[in-house]
């Protein structure tokens, strides 16, 4: 039973993988979005509900990308070796199978945003390799192989799949280290207009700084074939190359950025010293037409960002960013432009490796997600968080510092108070900021006596308007609640 089920199974996965194999090759030398595995999962993330996608992010984090590739590779195993072994008794299953999967890998590539009719190539042509390799194994003969014969086709088409495998993944390093030695070959201008040297915000590390995007395969952008397009509403069109920007004044700011998938208390949100060039002064060259209210930033992968025209226009100091932390933008990033509006949600404001703006209206285009129910505006709402102690930590009694940050950027934090168990609020120490626009750190001197403790904080942001305590998850525009957390004095 097991040889009977057994080597057709082997067959149909090995079929598979060498077709896959091919195909990722094809895709990293000509259009990596067009992988096969990458076109299929960004479709599935596409197709995810968000529910799904918000436990996604806060159940694995910076994992849920990786999960996602391997529950895909799992379940084509799964299917090819079913198809393996319907192909040992009907050999048409083998050409079946592979024309299903050549033309779910096409469909989910030509469903990207920024997809040419190119971009069905490589699925098809892996397809039809898998196709014939598993006929060829499947067809009748004279005589069933032997055991000698069928491990050497076995390796035959294992070591192809190695091998071409190895090759994709290869080409896919060069050209990242192309976009990478791209990055390096820049020096960033000094700022004509340099951050206020006020305060100190945690967080000045590009490693700390939290990712949440949609993008399976980080988009490598070889600067000097980057340029960035303003259209839509406008008197003028414009095209800026990289050096372009870097030729105008560029503006330094400390800015925090959150994402609106952060849970109260959550990890994604972080704050970083940016430069760029201010957007308000881009958009009055190109004349921006007095009934466009949204502005649609398109990334190199396809991604679409909306942001209100008046968050751009109102003085905050909205950029497209070239540099972060006194280098230019990790690829991972935005590398080699962002777009950062300052006191928005990422989803609302903040496009990487943009190449696009259009001037448009709310009423006329929905985003990528607000198509997806997501509220189309999205400004960030007062929150504050408890860094220290940790959660269900234990620390000895006397005098305990509890300290977090607080922000409501474009409004600031006026006050940040702190509770103890059910006793009255207590005022924390602000420590100084640079700007409304970045977060605050607090710190509390707290006489901890024995026994479990609930600690609570809340902020007031700069309109004295008081932080809710109400719980909301972050669904449709972001959560609320005060953080809480639980320590134990020993």
């Amino acid at each position: 039973m097991l040889r009977r089920t057994g080597r057709p199974a082997l067959t149909g996965v090995l079929s598979a993988a060498l077709g896959l194999a091919v195909a990722q090759l094809l895709a990293a030398a000509t259009r990596p979005h067009a992988a096969p595995l990458v076109a299929v999962g960004q479709a599935v993330i596409d197709a995810t509900p968000t529910p799904v996608k918000e436990f996604a992010v806060r159940t694995l984090g910076t994992y849920d990308k990786p999960a996602l590739l391997s529950g895909i590779a799992v379940v084509l195993v799964m299917v090819t070796a079913v198809v393996g072994v319907l192909s040992a008794r009907r050999p048409w299953v083998a050409i079946g199978g592979a024309a299903l999967f050549g033309l779910a890998g096409a469909a989910a590539a030509l469903s990207r945003p920024a997809a040419t009719s190119y971009d069905a190539v490589p699925s098809l042509l892996g397809a039809a390799i898998a196709g014939a390799t598993l006929l060829t194994w499947s067809l009748p003969r004279p005589a069933t192989p032997d055991r000698r014969t069928f491990l050497r086709t076995t390796l035959l088409v294992t070591g192809g799949a190695v091998l071409a495998g190895a090759a994709a993944e290869t080409t896919r390093r060069v050209r990242g280290g192309a976009a990478a030695r791209s990055r390096e070959a820049i020096t960033l201008p000094a700022p004509a207009d340099p951050a206020p040297p006020v305060g100190v915000a945690p967080g000045f590390s590009s490693a700390r700084l939290y990712r949440v995007d949609t993008a399976l395969s980080v988009p490598r952008v070889d600067v000097d074939a980057w340029s960035l397009r303003i259209h839509g509403m406008v008197e003028k069109e414009m095209s800026l190359s990289f050096a372009d920007l870097l030729e105008r004044p560029l503006r330094e700011r400390d800015i925090t950025l959150n994402c609106v998938s952060n849970e109260v208390g959550g990890p994604y949100v972080g704050t970083a010293r940016w430069l760029g060039v201010p957007l308000a002064p881009l958009l009055a060259e190109a004349g921006v037409d007095a009934a466009a209210n949204q502005l649609v930033a398109r990334s190199a992968d396809g991604m679409t960002i909306g942001t209100p025209v008046a968050a751009v226009l109102d003085g905050r100091d909205a950029m497209l960013c070239v540099g972060m932390n006194g280098e230019p933008l990790p690829l991972e990033h935005g590398f080699p432009v962002r777009v950062l509006t300052p006191g928005l949600y990422g989803y609302a404001g903040s496009c990487k490796w943009v190449t696009e703006l259009e001037l448009t209206t709310f009423a006329d285009f929905d985003a990528y997600w607000v198509r997806r129910g997501w509220a189309a505006r999205g400004p960030v709402k007062t929150a504050s968080r408890i860094d220290t102690p940790r959660p269900f930590a234990r620390v000895a009694a006397g005098k305990v510092m509890i300290s977090g940050v607080a922000w409501a950027q474009g409004r600031g934090i006026r006050t940040v108070e702190v509770r103890v168990d059910e006793r009255p609020w207590r005022k924390a120490e602000l420590l100084p900021v640079p700007s409304s626009d970045t977060w605050v750190q607090w710190r509390y001197g707290w006489d901890a006596t024995p026994g479990p403790h609930t600690l609570a904080v809340r902020a007031t942001d700069g309109t004295g308007t008081v932080q809710t305590g109400e719980r909301a998850t972050p669904f449709p525009d972001g959560a609320t609640g005060w953080h809480t957390i639980t320590a134990t004095v020993e």
